[in-house]
């Protein structure tokens, strides 16, 4: 049964209603809360790394719907995000740094500016600064500089082949294939741990998020090689992550409940960029439709609202919520 127009909408609309409220109760700002109902010290925690995906997901609505008011409420969510941050981008994690700057890099294109806002550029450089030669390359995890993972590198990739340093994305993607591609499974470790050897220590979890992103910086970077390998990881994520119905798994809370969503996003840049192969398009559209259509049929009303799937006990994980959003909005997308 085809999706309807309105799923992506709905979500949206959900999101927003459900968890939207003002950064430290300061108008003109907007902020996720962690979960709903919300936490009654809505002051004790608030995911940096979850609000740029709430930015991205804004600038997916504002793509499919220019006339709403999308933009001005993505705005409204940078402000806060800063302003709950302390006044300040940069926290202590580069990937939560990496998110934050592709959704202002995504914000700044949306809005035509002819340079990168002073966010972006900062959060960039920050990001270059992350990217050095210990353990043979790679960008680090946070500023105890001890890890370096996929997590990190591959969305600091993407970033750089949008800003244009396309040489610099090509030797992150070259040292996450070297030291951290699973040829058994075709998919992404983890990272490289510092452990007083020159090579570090390979950490071997799997997470379907770091698949996403590397896809991402394949498809962003291009050339054939890159091409090739991105159809083949996308036929690797359907073989060992989907079930059997060709659904993704999805988590339901904490940071794994937006790990799904992310991988989504980047499926469906896959699936209509240039020049990958027809049959790895064909998987991508499959996966994202089923794993949509599987959310869309186990959908829940409440409070006016939608709560998507997998069910959880207790208050609903705002990143749960966002990974529905990001797979309506990207099976939407790459229709």
């Amino acid at each position: 049964m085809p999706m309807p127009d309105d799923a992506a909408p709905e979500a949206a609309r959900s999101v927003r209603r459900l968890f939207a409220r003002r950064s430290l109760r300061i108008p003109g700002t907007r902020l996720g809360a962690i979960s709903f109902p919300a936490p009654q010290d809505s002051r004790s925690h608030w995911h940096y790394w979850w609000q740029a995906h709430y930015l991205d997901c804004l600038i997916d609505e504002h793509l499919r719907d220019p006339r709403g008011d999308a933009m001005a409420e993505a705005r409204k969510l940078a402000r806060g995000i800063w302003l709950r941050n302390g006044g300040r981008w940069r926290n202590a994690y580069y990937d939560d740094m990496a998110w934050l700057a592709l959704a202002l890099q995504r914000l700044d294109q949306v809005e035509e500016r002819r340079r990168p806002r002073h966010r972006v550029r900062l959060l960039g450089d920050t990001l270059r600064s992350a990217h050095t030669q210990e353990l043979g390359g790679g960008v680090f995890w946070n500023t105890g500089r001890d890890y370096k993972n996929t997590a990190s590198t591959a969305p600091a990739a993407i970033f750089f082949a949008r800003a244009g340093e396309t040489a610099r994305a090509q030797e992150l993607l070259d040292w996450l294939r070297d030291r951290l591609h699973d040829t058994g499974t075709g998919l992404y470790l983890d990272g490289v741990r510092a452990d007083g050897r020159v090579e570090g220590t390979v950490e071997r979890a799997i997470y379907t998020y770091n698949q996403g992103t590397v896809l991402g910086a394949l498809v962003a970077v291009g050339a054939p090689r890159n091409l090739q390998h991105a159809a083949d990881l996308v036929e690797a994520v359907s073989r060992t992550a989907a079930d059997g119905d060709g659904v993704l798994p999805m988590g339901s809370s904490g940071d794994g409940g937006l790990f799904t969503g992310i991988l989504a996003r980047y499926l469906a840049v896959a699936a209509v960029a240039p020049g990958l192969r027809a049959d790895a398009a064909a998987t991508a559209r499959s996966l994202l439709e089923r794993t949509a259509d599987r959310i869309w049929s186990q959908r829940l009303q409440v409070d006016r609202a939608t709560l998507f799937p997998p069910r959880q006990d207790g208050p609903v994980s705002l990143s749960s919520q966002l990974q529905a959003w990001m797979i309506l909005e990207a099976e939407r997308a790459c229709r």
